[in-house]
């Protein structure tokens, strides 16, 4: 398994990354990952019958850049606010410079003079790579419970 140093370096990816796209620093977000990352989101059933087809599927860090560009300056849509509760990572195994592990997560989207709904709920599979720039992700799978999202998975998760 890990030691507390490294699972505390975990844990902070995960709550940096969180903070970072609840507080719209959308820039930030490719730089969580590997040059050659995988990011995929995905409903639960798909994942557990190993059915490929996901709801958002990048594949290299370039990728990551492209969806920010297209999600700030290209697509128009309401504005809204999202949250996210993630909990503590789980690891799953540790060998050298990776790890594997996992984390539940909520996201919360709040419009505008609207009440506060549950966007989007499900678990983190993750791949994480010590790098020289700290922890960054290899591989991200948000994988949702329901089988519907609401409206249009705009931002990431």
């Amino acid at each position: 398994m890990v030691d507390f140093p490294l699972y505390y370096q975990l844990t902070r990816l995960y709550s940096d990354y969180a903070a970072a796209l609840d507080a719209e620093e959308w820039e930030k977000w490719p730089d969580f990952f590997v040059e050659d990352c995988v990011y995929k989101v995905l409903p639960r059933e798909n994942h557990e019958r190993g059915y490929p087809l996901a709801t958002m599927a990048f594949e290299s860090r370039g990728m990551l850049k492209d969806r920010i560009y297209g999600a700030t300056d290209t697509i128009f849509h309401d504005p809204y606010y999202q949250r996210h509760v993630v909990g503590a990572p789980r690891v799953l195994a540790a060998d050298g410079d990776r790890i594997e592990s996992e984390a539940n997560y909520a996201v919360f989207r709040t419009k505008p003079s609207q009440l506060t709904t549950v966007y989007n709920v499900g678990r983190y599979l993750d791949v994480v790579r010590r790098t020289p720039d700290g922890l960054k992700f290899e591989s991200r799978l948000c994988i949702f419970d329901s089988e519907l999202i609401p409206n249009s998975l705009i931002y990431p998760i």
